[in-house]
Order: C-alpha cells, then structure tokens, then sequence
C-alpha cells in the first residue's frame, strides 16, 4: 500500500494548479492548489519525518497547507491508515479514521484529534511505564479524593478502595488502555493528560 497525502479535490476534470509527486513508497497529489509547492512541500516532509505513519501523513498535511493548500481555502481534511487486525480489540483493520468535515482550521484539528487517539488507544513500551506507588499513587490518591473518587485521609496507600478509585477514575476519563491495575503501572501520556486536566 502506497501512503498518499492528498490536497484539494478530485475530480475528472482538474482545475489549475493540479499534480502529483511520487517518491519511495509515498505519493502526494492534489488539484485547485496555489500551485507546485504545495505537492512539493508535503513530499519533503514526508520524506523527512519519521515516527507513525498517521502523524507524518498529517505533518504533510499541515505542510501542504502551510505552503498554499487549495486555492479555495480551508475547510476539510482527514486521514486513514489501515494495517492488519490494528482496529480496536483487533477486530478490524482500521487504524485511523479521522475527518473534519467544516473547520476553519481542518489540518490543525485533525492534528488534535489525532494526538486524543493517541492518548486513548496508544500504549507505551513497558520499559516506559510507571509504577503507582510512593509519590505517584500519592498523588493520584489526592487528585481522585478531590474529584470524589475516593474517601478517607490515606495518601498513596494501595489498596483495595484504591485500586476501584483508580478503575472508575481513569476509565470516566477512557485512559483504561493506559493503566494495568493488576502490575500497578500508568503510561506517561496519560499521567501528563491527568495532571494538565485536573492538577
């Protein structure tokens, strides 16, 4: 499968500026762009970028539009990126399916809902995760006890009252993909997005 970074609209009369750029394993295209440059600006990127498909995908995106994008304006974008049984619970192939329909800002959004599915659904390396105790669970202990998740004046003490508050807390805020209660870790993603969200 061919990653392609698509500007504009297609249709089967193309209207001025339209075009393409292929290079190793990618293609870039789009027609109503300001012009080249466009193409040529998410050509570049991809090639330069490295990380996850989807996230190069939308940095080309983002390129495109910052060097003209579609002569008409701003209004959609979205990305799709398939891989075998990667959906959610592996019962699909679906790795990312994202779109803004009417935004004013359509790259910049689609980049935030993309950076929400990887907070939800990503996963870090075990060597990365951290272990809930000590100051950490401590804390959390504060946090869920001033959100009403858990009673009692015990800091950072894991227990069972603990370990339900961290279940009910963390799946209200659906990060339970970035949690294992039974080995006591958290990804640092979610970690971050906790402390932004409620201090």
């Amino acid at each position: 499968m061919i990653p392609i970074a698509h500007c504009g609209r297609s249709a089967s009369g193309c209207h001025d500026w339209a075009g393409h750029q292929i290079g190793p394993g990618f293609a870039c295209q789009g027609n109503i762009l300001v012009g080249a440059e466009t193409v040529q600006a998410m050509a570049a990127l991809f090639q330069s970028s490295s990380g996850l498909l989807a996230d190069r995908l939308v940095t080309a995106l983002a390129a495109g539009e910052a060097a003209g994008g579609d002569r008409r304006g701003r209004q959609a974008s979205a990305v799709y990126v398939v891989r075998a049984n990667a959906g959610y619970g592996g019962k699909n192939d679906v790795l990312v399916d994202l779109r803004v329909d009417d935004h004013r800002g359509p790259v910049a959004e689609l980049r935030r809902l993309l950076d929400l599915q990887h907070l939800y659904f990503g996963s870090s390396p075990a060597s990365e995760k951290l272990a809930l105790d000590g100051a950490l669970l401590a804390e959390l202990c504060d946090m869920m006890r001033r959100l009403d998740y858990l009673q009692g004046s015990k800091t950072g003490v894991w227990d069972e009252a603990t370990a339900k508050a961290l279940d009910a807390f963390t799946s209200t805020e659906n990060l339970e993909e970035r949690i294992d209660l039974a080995a006591r870790t958290i990804d640092a993603p979610a970690l971050a997005y906790l402390r932004k969200t409620f201090g």
